[in-house]
């Protein structure tokens, strides 16, 4: 990835493509199984990676391959407990596949740690209301969209990029 390189002062090549950025510009256009490819070419490059991992699991989930999502975002808890960008995909699959309870903790991790900045700012609120709604606190999420809408893509980053 090209931030690595230029973190530690390696020598780019020039010619090389960056498979993360390209995924995560494919993404942003809808074309999901093709941002799916870069990422696991992104993948390849860096194995492992917690933060390439959770754009497949968002690709996996826009596609409708939530099974896959929810391993991958577990994949990604394994590796990092505290990536609050997993918690919150996972916590919405979960309320999406009725499984509200499963998905408090989640929540709960995901508030505990919240990314910071304005594009993140509406995926904080929605998981607040979305726990409050399950938990039985109040009126939640159910103002503008239900529990087990987070918000689009299009309407502000993932909580995943903002890490």
């Amino acid at each position: 990835m090209a931030w690595w390189k230029k973190l530690f002062g390696l020598a780019d090549d020039g010619g090389g493509v960056d498979y993360y950025d390209e995924g995560l510009s494919l993404l942003a256009e809808g074309k999901y199984h093709e941002a799916l490819t870069s990422f696991r070419l992104a993948l390849k490059e860096s194995p492992g990676d917690p933060v390439v991992l959770q754009q497949i699991a968002i690709a996996y989930t826009r596609i409708g391959m939530t099974d896959e999502a929810a391993k991958t975002y577990r994949h990604v808890l394994q590796k990092d407990p505290e990536a609050s960008g997993a918690h919150y995909g996972l916590a919405f699959l979960l309320v999406r596949s009725e499984k509200p309870r499963e998905a408090i903790p989640h929540l709960e991790a995901f508030l505990a740690a919240p990314p910071s900045g304005p594009e993140a700012d509406r995926h904080v609120e929605h998981a607040r209301a979305t726990l409050e709604q399950l938990r039985g606190e109040g009126d939640g999420g159910a103002r503008s969209r239900g529990p087990s809408e987070p918000p689009s893509s299009r309407e502000s980053a993932s909580p995943n990029e903002v890490r």
